[in-house]
């Protein structure tokens, strides 16, 4: 993990689908948007999900979006607004396509986190969060419902903020 500024904020990416975006048969989820916004959007998002993207973002990280799909920035923004959460950043397929599998003759993983110094990714497939050690990440996996998902969440970017400090701080002796 790169050595980073006093000044900058650590950051915590999501995955969308399967971990923000659940389906209503197995998870738990925020309250439907009104009419006609429902119909615009029809993804259901995890229960607390607002609180706890506000909650980290008063706790001082940056939260991303780091999505496969190819969703646009403005879509995932607008939705994401009704509920009161605004991204720090936001990688859809499209972006990453653009700015880190162009150029590179070998297949890259779908979604690289480091590339945009993410220090934590959440998702919910094991490939993705397996390969954090090979390209200096740290992931939480997140599929099933758990009712204390968010606590857990908080709970790992604790220690990988308490990770990176030890770094910070051995690199600068």
């Amino acid at each position: 993990m790169p050595v980073r500024d006093e000044q900058e904020k650590m950051r915590v990416s999501f995955d969308l689908d399967e971990v923000l975006f659940v389906n209503p048969k197995t998870h738990k989820i925020e309250p439907e948007l009104p009419f006609p916004l429902r119909n615009i959007y029809k993804e259901r998002l995890r229960l607390g999900t607002p609180e706890l993207i506000n909650k980290l973002q008063e706790m001082g990280y940056e939260v991303w979006v780091y999505t496969s799909s190819f969703r646009s920035e403005r879509y995932i923004k607008g939705l994401f607004r009704h509920y009161g959460i605004k991204f720090d950043g936001i990688v859809n397929g499209t972006r990453h396509l653009k700015e880190v599998q162009q150029g590179h003759s070998q297949i890259l993983p779908q979604k690289v986190p480091n590339k945009y110094r993410i220090s934590l990714h959440i998702d919910d497939e094991a490939v993705i969060c397996s390969y954090g050690r090979e390209y200096g990440f740290d992931a939480y996996q997140l599929d099933a419902q758990d009712d204390e998902w968010k606590e857990k969440v908080i709970a790992k970017a604790e220690e990988v903020k308490r990770k990176w400090e030890r770094r910070r701080k051995a690199h600068m002796n």
